[in-house]
Order: C-alpha cells, then structure tokens, then sequence
C-alpha cells in the first residue's frame, strides 16, 4: 500500500497531539494516511502497553487510517543507530510516503528530538540503492520521500507554516481521548483514577486548546496546526497560500 502521508512518532498519542487535525482534513481530501509508532509508550506513569496498543487501534479507526504499526522499539532508549534505522527504512521502503511527519526537533521529552532524528537519518538512507533491506523476503527498491515535516509538541517552536484544522478539531479531540488511560475525560470517571501527571489533568487540554487557537489566530483561522520544514518548501505561485 502506498501512502501520502507517513506519520512517524515515538510514542502513541503523539500524532493524535500534534497532528491528528492535519490527518483528518488530509484524509477527508481523499489521501491515504498512516501512523508508525515507535514504541509502545511503556514508561509512561497510567496505564500499560497492551492498553496503549488497544488505544491506538481504537483512534486509528477514529481518523480513518489506512495504516498504523508499531515497531516495538524501547521506550526512553531506542536509538539512531543502524539496527533502528534498518527497521525505519523497511517501512519507510514499503508505505512509499510522499510526504513523512516527524516528531518535534527539540522538547522536553528527549525520545521526540531522538525520534525526529532516526526518521529523517532513515528517510535520506532509503533513498540508497545500497542498503539493502526486504519486506517478507523480496527486496526492497529505494526510495526517499519528498518531504519531511515535523510536529511542535509541548515547548514552543516557532512554526514555518500552520495547517487549519478548523472543521476537524472535533475529529481530533476524539482520537487524543481514545486513550483514557493517559488523559483527562470529564465523562470518564476512570481519567480522574490512578497516579496524575501533566497530561492527565484538564489543564492539559486548555493548553492544548490555547496550541492550536494560538497557531490558527496566526493564520486567521479557529485553529491551527504547526509544523517545521525539514528542507525549503516552493509553491508554483502565490494563490497556494491562505
């Protein structure tokens, strides 16, 4: 299967965070969208990896994906060395993305920077011929996509553009709670259970609110979605733009 889109992130939850808005009008356009997680959130203080994996399936039908995997990496420790970035590449070779998002640059969480790295080390590697990889025993054919963006997470980053995701941010509120064991639900009464951290309080998701209405007033719109440019971006004329 092809793909359009690839988004590949460390975590579950991290796409449904920062770019879920973006996946859905993508994918209300006609595109085919995919999520690759990179591991299965295992350090993360509620709940446990089978149910992080049960998450993801359920927001994955939310958004309407037409793919979502998980490598199984470990959590807080994988790396960007050639046993990882093989892994990257074969699905990097086998989805075919024109375009991949990648988790924030720089942030507070050091597997996202880390994560940000492997992918786009791994994008330019599977563009070589040489490195070979296969997919269920038959090779691989290079192949290196078109562009790379990534996501701003939680330390602010100034963006290079911001997606409107005014008639999708519902879509996406929907998938960030398919996860009801990492974030605040006020129809949930399990969300107020367990150990709290800092994105299973409510005042999470006024700061994720106050994100994306911040990035849309930016471009005069309800609310928006950030992203950085790994390389410049052209356009063939100036009606492109909002």
């Amino acid at each position: 299967m092809k793909l359009d889109i690839l988004a590949i992130m460390a975590h579950p939850d991290d796409a449904e965070l920062c770019c879920s808005g973006t996946i859905a009008r993508h994918i209300a356009q006609g595109k085919k969208v995919g999520v690759i997680d990179l591991t299965a959130g295992e350090l993360g203080t509620r709940g446990t990896p089978e149910m992080r994996l049960q998450e993801s399936k359920k927001s994955a039908e939310i958004l309407g994906l037409s793919a979502r995997e998980n490598l199984g990496f470990q959590d807080g420790f994988f790396q960007n060395d050639r046993e990882h970035q093989l892994q990257v590449i074969q699905k990097i070779r086998q989805y075919q993305p024109e375009i991949v998002i990648a988790n924030a640059p720089k942030d507070r969480h050091p597997d996202h920077s880390r994560s940000s790295k492997l992918t786009v080390t791994s994008c330019f590697l599977a563009g070589l011929p040489k490195i070979e990889t296969t997919l269920e025993n038959v090779p691989q054919m290079a192949y290196r996509p078109k562009q790379i963006f990534h996501v701003i997470q939680s330390d602010y980053l100034t963006p290079d553009f911001v997606v409107d995701i005014s008639d999708y941010r519902d879509k996406k509120v929907k998938s960030i709670l398919a996860y009801e064991t990492q974030f605040f639900n006020p129809k949930n009464v399990d969300s107020k259970k367990g150990k709290q951290t800092f994105i299973s309080t409510p005042d999470f998701f006024d700061f994720l609110e106050g994100r994306d209405r911040e990035f849309g007033q930016a471009i005069r719109v309800k609310y928006g979605e950030g992203f950085i440019k790994n390389r410049q971006i052209g356009v063939r004329d100036f009606f492109d733009l909002i």
